[in-house]
């Protein structure tokens, strides 16, 4: 399985318009940042996205995405859905499942009403399937979990998911969890999390040092990170306050004052990839 960051910025992206900041002027490509976004792909070619931000078109060519079986759905904010309609050239032989919670799923059909009304002949518009999850989603030999997490008020969700089989178990099949836009999980979550062990890597948002009212800064997002068992967390949807050589600091500086050793931690950026 080969998870790949689309799009590792925050909702104006980076660098954000308008702004002289060192961040939004820095000519460090890791310090760019589209909006949140992550391409999975199974071992036997199967390939989903979770979130299809503004710049889905654009991650997508960059990654060489040819194909696409599914699309998960985190929540409906416009920084995570409204690149939608790109996926067009990949839904010409079937409709793409699109998954998501229940209110999720309503506020979708609201925004994109189009793809759910008669179009005129010659009318583009992506063939898709949406679906209200209740649990794990099967994907080829790829299980996506939903984790029920908090946005603020909101109900969202973030997503673990894994391969199963007898190819990847010959491989020592790992899991991955993927939680964004985030301010708590609940106990619950964390208990779904552990099933039936740790993930291997935890990718979790983390807008900046300062605390927000919808989003857990760094240190929150990194400590959520650490309670999951993961031995690899990266931070994304991260905002233009601190460059990425900033934030790799800041994540030595709290591997260090909680004695940690064994464990990788660190910010994302757009095109890592991992393997598992």
């Amino acid at each position: 399985m080969e998870i790949t960051v689309l799009g590792s910025g925050t909702s104006q992206g980076v660098p954000v318009i308008g702004c002289s900041c060192p961040v939004c002027t820095s000519a460090g490509s890791r310090d760019k940042r589209m909006r949140s976004s992550l391409s999975i792909k199974g071992a036997a070619g199967e390939q989903a996205v979770i979130d299809t931000g503004p710049e889905f078109r654009l991650q997508a060519l960059r990654a060489g995405i040819r194909d696409l079986d599914a699309v998960f759905l985190t929540h409906a904010h416009a920084d995570h859905i409204h690149g939608l309609d790109d996926i067009r050239p990949l839904n010409r032989e079937k409709p793409i499942p699109v998954y998501g919670n229940r209110k999720t799923i309503a506020e979708f059909r609201e925004r994109f009403a189009y793809i759910f009304k008669p179009t005129q002949k010659g009318g583009g518009k992506p063939q898709i399937d949406v679906i209200a999850v209740k649990g794990p989603v099967r994907l080829g030999n790829l299980v996506f979990t939903p984790i029920p997490v908090k946005h603020g008020d909101l109900d969202i969700l973030g997503w673990k998911f894994e391969e199963t089989g007898a190819q990847t178990a010959a491989h020592g099949g790992q899991a991955a969890l993927y939680v964004t836009d985030c301010t708590g999980i609940p106990q619950g979550s964390y208990d779904l999390i552990a099933e039936p062990g740790p993930p291997a890597l935890a990718i979790i948002g983390g807008l900046r040092v300062r605390p927000h009212e919808t989003h857990f800064s760094f240190e929150q997002a990194l400590s959520a990170g650490l309670r999951t068992g993961a031995r690899r967390v990266y931070l994304t949807h991260i905002c233009h306050d601190h460059t990425h050589r900033q934030i790799k600091d800041y994540c030595g500086e709290f591997m260090r004052k909680n004695g940690l050793a064994g464990i990788t931690m660190g910010p994302a950026w757009d095109g890592l990839r991992v393997s598992l």
